[in-house]
């Protein structure tokens, strides 16, 4: 049996910083979706909210206790769009990147899932089998726009 996938983007990112990048992505992200004829859903930028909410970890390193909770933090803002659309499962394109932990988007999805009664996390390795490097051929063919850095002004590299 064959499913087919016919995703709705969320675009919820209040850790992107500045706000001329958050902008950047967020049309970025738009402009694919519509090129494709998907939903895209804008999720509200607190970047308030956020700082709040990962409040004491500013030093950690990359992918250190921050991260996790920004991934856990984003993942259930995310599960809860998802089931008050009625959708029952979620993914994200973190797991996409080579800079991330695996685990700790795994976890942090899993969180979310228990979190918001209802909700499934899709927890694809989205780097192995090809995918990767179709991912960098979509960023060629498409000509995103690649940043450098996760997005929050914890981790820009000097």
């Amino acid at each position: 049996m064959q499913y087919e996938v016919r995703p709705t983007i969320f675009y919820y990112n209040p850790n992107i910083w500045p706000r001329e990048e958050y902008e950047i992505r967020k049309q970025e992200s738009k402009r694919h979706a519509e090129s494709l004829g998907l939903s895209w859903i804008d999720g509200d930028y607190d970047h308030d909210e956020w700082l709040h909410g990962v409040c004491g970890m500013e030093g950690e390193p990359e992918r250190g206790r921050r991260c996790e909770q920004c991934f856990t933090l984003r993942l259930t803002v995310a599960a809860r769009q998802a089931r008050q659309l009625g959708i029952t499962w979620f993914a994200t394109t973190l797991a996409s990147s080579r800079w991330k932990s695996l685990e700790q988007i795994e976890r942090a999805g899993l969180i979310a899932q228990q979190t918001v009664p209802g909700t499934m996390f899709w927890a694809q390795n989205w780097r192995k089998g090809g995918l990767y490097e179709r991912r960098n051929q979509l960023l060629k063919e498409y000509n995103f726009y690649n940043q450098q850095y996760c997005g929050c002004e914890f981790s820009v590299r000097p």
